[in-house]
């Protein structure tokens, strides 16, 4: 398996985790705000090839922690699992970000004890997924079957959502949190342009409203927090 990223050191990405993150190229979702869109599009990237990327992990054992794998959309591909194995192997804990379009590969990794901790995207209320995905065709049963996957299991998780002013409402907010009520967390993002988004013309909450909509949904989901 072939990553378009590496970072080899992160202290934000794996909560609690010394870690890097690994960058798979390629996304069945087409979010407006999407922050990697040279990985979505798949375009003009590099290539780091798995044994390149196994041999820093065994240099790093005893410094590292763990791997963070995002994307693009990791669970697009079909080689990942045998990468993670060969991850755990080396005794690396193992975060993914995921977008829960696949519950069921997602289910596979957890009932293999493939991973330590997801970390899920909730792209907006259910009225308006398809919008700030931008996909048209998203069957959100699937998004519901990997929300009630990660409530019902025992493996740490957080769902996040990233808010735009043009994309998201603090009803939005609230009809994600009663969706979610009892999660362990909740986080929500302000959008921020990195020069690599997928459309232009988004803009973030005023900091002063992100953090309303954040107390609004601690009555609901009480770890809510932004970031």
């Amino acid at each position: 398996m072939n990553f378009s990223g590496f970072q080899k050191l992160t202290l934000l990405d794996f909560p609690g985790t010394v870690a890097c993150t690994l960058f798979t190229k390629g996304c069945n979702f087409r979010c407006p705000f999407c922050h990697n869109a040279s990985l979505v599009n798949a375009t003009n990237l590099p290539e780091y090839e798995e044994e390149e990327v196994l041999a820093f992990l065994k240099k790093r054992q005893g410094i590292l922690e763990g791997v963070c794998i995002t994307g693009g959309e990791p669970l697009l591909h079909p080689s990942l699992p045998d990468f993670i194995r060969k991850v755990k192997n080396l005794g690396y804990k193992v975060k993914l970000d995921t977008n829960g379009s696949f519950p069921q590969r997602l289910k596979a990794l957890i009932d293999e004890n493939l991973l330590d901790y997801v970390a899920m995207d909730i792209k907006n209320s259910f009225e308006k997924y398809h919008l700030t995905a931008g996909c048209d065709n998203l069957d959100l049963s699937l998004i519901e079957e990997s929300i009630d996957l990660l409530m019902k299991g025992n493996i740490p998780y957080e769902f996040r959502t990233t808010v735009a002013n043009e994309l998201h409402t603090i009803d939005d907010i609230l009809a994600i949190a009663n969706r979610i009520k009892g999660a362990d967390k909740y986080f929500l993002q302000n959008f921020k342009d990195s020069g690599d988004i997928l459309e232009d013309g988004l803009s973030p909450f005023d900091p002063a409203l992100l953090q309303d909509m954040t107390k609004k949904a601690q009555n609901i989901v009480p770890n809510t927090s932004f970031r």
